[in-house]
């Protein structure tokens, strides 16, 4: 039934390729039942505006057709796709037979993907140790390390010591979505099945409180939360065990943490946005094997982030350029794209990109709490992996390697009990406890737990200059090994300053050259949207944004939105603001659901295979 459901969602996808895909908004003569009268509806998202209140929904065929599945992975990233080739591997090697389905929002695999990225082979050599041999597209070993302070003007090199997180020897600069791509070709080749193009928007439970599975999302709703006519109810997928890989703030793992109280004892997740560009330059200034690191100009000392720049050998003078903002910044006139668009006009950056041609662009928020914000990982039916959790290592900005293995190591603890006849239940999920256990007792959480204190050792007077110190003090001499362990300084969405205690910022304009507006830079990206669909970007109160982010913040979420998905615009009628979410434009980022100093902005999941469309990011 599951794929005959997916062909007739791809065949709705070609009539909607034929409707207009500019940006609309809900009309704001609509206007919300949950604040004032006078505030425009933004939201008809049926998560908060129940259907079996609407009488617009009555007499609508609500059954859901249900599969039952092993193990049902949710996110066809590295940590999903290598647990999934794991299971198999486990399951062709003691003759089992074992049904594996991994469910992916993207349209195709790798195509939510984006990343630096420079990749370390540990746990790819663990999984594939042919790889070299099947072809992975691991083009580009590092051949020389670059670290660098930028002042306005000038570059100050940095040595690397052997043994600092930002020594590279050994790893790969890669295009991250092309390395996941050909993961799922070998995932399929061993028999997983892959599902693209559906997006699991809820969890299952059983009656006994455990996970039973994940539901995908219903389709063929119109902007203003009504049926269309080619309504579709999502498909069911039960399974002993879910696997939730959904990457960094994951929607389904956040309902996770609150069920099931997974974050009593660690502390509260931190978080970075990294932005990327993909670009074409002279071969004269193409070094293939480079990697150059940077931090300082045009951040302050107190506003964590840096930047990279990869020379990539991947047939043509290609590098790929980014650049990471912490999330825990206080002053709401930054804006983390137009910081990017800035220090690409650096004397050292933009000597290489002069005579070039920009090709790609993306965004993503990324973890950065580390040792010390990792949740439980286990609970009745279900398991955390990869960047959902937060495995990323922030000093060596690299993530993919711990989330693989993560992904291993949950597929071995949940073999054995898949497979146990003893423990089989139709009632009930499996909680396999083993794979905390054993996690704690692998590579990842004794690197996690060596670098814990780097990042939040930015939090003093000197912030960056200080971190720097404290790293190459501490963590050199000491590796790791101190005995203490700092803290964060809490939610990121907690941190913002009101404007009036504030300096605007004032951004140079954009030469369209070296540094772009944000609506070009969104159009490279390949996001896309059904546009007849309710905002998938939902607010718990509509007033909120008015009432609160503009009065006291200046509204912050139009400078921290990678993408321009929301604008504070004039009230058609009467004097007053609103805020505009253009929703067809999101990149999937979540930088607001994490960075809204309200926390009135939940982000759900759209139709299946909406949003970015990278090649290779």
């Amino acid at each position: 039934m599951f794929p005959a459901c997916r062909y007739s969602l791809q065949a709705r996808r070609c009539i909607h390729a034929l409707k207009a895909v500019q940006a609309e908004h809900v009309s704001p003569q609509v206007y919300s039942t949950r604040s004032s009268s006078t505030v425009p509806r933004i939201t008809t998202h049926y998560t908060l505006y129940p259907r079996d209140k609407d009488p617009r929904w009555e007499g609508v065929e609500m059954e859901r057709f249900a599969d039952e599945a092993d193990v049902v992975i949710v996110g066809g990233g590295p940590a999903g796709l290598s647990a999934a080739i794991r299971l198999k591997q486990l399951a062709n090697q003691h003759e089992k037979e074992l049904r594996v389905c991994v469910v992916e929002k993207a349209s195709q695999i790798g195509a939510h993907t984006l990343s630096g990225a420079c990749l370390e082979p540990t746990a790819l050599n663990d999984l594939i140790p042919d790889w070299k041999e099947r072809g992975a597209p691991l083009n580009t070993p590092v051949t020389e390390d670059k670290f660098s302070i930028l002042t306005e003007k000038y570059r100050i090199p940095v040595p690397i010591l052997p043994g600092l997180p930002m020594n590279n020897h050994g790893n790969y600069l890669v295009r991250l979505g092309n390395f996941v791509r050909w993961l799922g070709e070998q995932a399929e080749e061993l028999g997983v099945e892959l599902y693209p193009g559906y997006a699991a928007a809820e969890v299952l439970f059983h009656e006994d409180g455990s996970v039973k599975g994940i539901a995908t999302n219903d389709v063929g709703i119109a902007k203003d939360g009504s049926p269309k006519d080619v309504f579709e109810r999502g498909m069911e997928l039960h399974a002993k065990v879910t696997l939730f890989g959904e990457g960094c703030h994951g929607h389904l793992a956040k309902q996770l943490y609150k069920q099931f109280n997974l974050r009593e004892s660690c502390e509260p997740q931190t978080y970075a946005i990294g932005l990327k560009e993909l670009w074409v330059i002279d071969e004269k200034k193409w070094h293939p094997g480079r990697a150059e690191h940077s931090v300082g100009w045009p951040l302050n000392r107190n506003t964590y982030g840096g930047s990279f720049l990869y020379h990539l050998n991947e047939g043509e003078p290609l590098v790929a350029l980014g650049f990471v903002v912490g999330l825990d910044y206080t002053n709401p006139y930054l804006s983390p794209f137009r910081e990017f668009q800035r220090w690409k006009h650096h004397p050292s950056i933009m000597a290489t990109l002069e005579g070039g041609n920009r090709i790609a662009y993306g965004a993503r928020a990324l973890n950065e709490g580390g040792f010390q914000s990792i949740p439980k990982l286990t609970f009745p039916g279900g398991m955390l992996i990869g960047c959902s959790p937060g495995f990323m290592n922030v000093p060596k900005i690299k993530g993919t390697h711990t989330a693989m293995k993560s992904g291993m190591l949950a597929a071995e603890s949940a073999f054995s009990k898949i497979t146990d006849e003893n423990l089989q239940s139709e009632t009930a999920g499996l909680y396999i406890p083993e794979y905390e256990e054993t996690f704690k007792k692998s590579w990842i959480w004794k690197e996690l737990y060596s670098v814990r204190n780097i990042r939040p050792s930015f939090h003093n007077y000197f912030g960056l200059y200080g971190g720097m110190v404290y790293t190459g003090i501490f963590y050199w001499i000491l590796r790791g090994k101190e005995p203490w362990t700092l803290k964060h300084n809490g939610l990121d969405s907690a941190q913002l300053k009101p404007a009036k205690d504030c300096t605007p910022i004032e951004y140079p304009k954009p030469d369209g050259k070296i540094s772009f507006d944000l609506l070009s830079s969104v159009a490279l990206s390949g996001t896309n949207h059904e546009h007849d669909q309710p905002p998938h970007l939902t607010l718990k109160d509509d007033s909120v944004p008015v009432a609160q982010n503009l009065s006291i913040y200046d509204g912050p979420e139009q400078r921290f939105c990678p993408a321009g998905v929301y604008e504070y615009v004039p009230l058609e009628t009467g004097d007053g603001m609103r805020l505009q979410i253009n929703a067809q434009n999101c990149v999937h980022c979540k930088t607001c659901d994490i960075k809204d100093p309200s926390q009135n902005i939940n982000w759900v999941v759209p139709e299946g295979s909406g949003g970015p469309a990278y090649n290779g990011m």
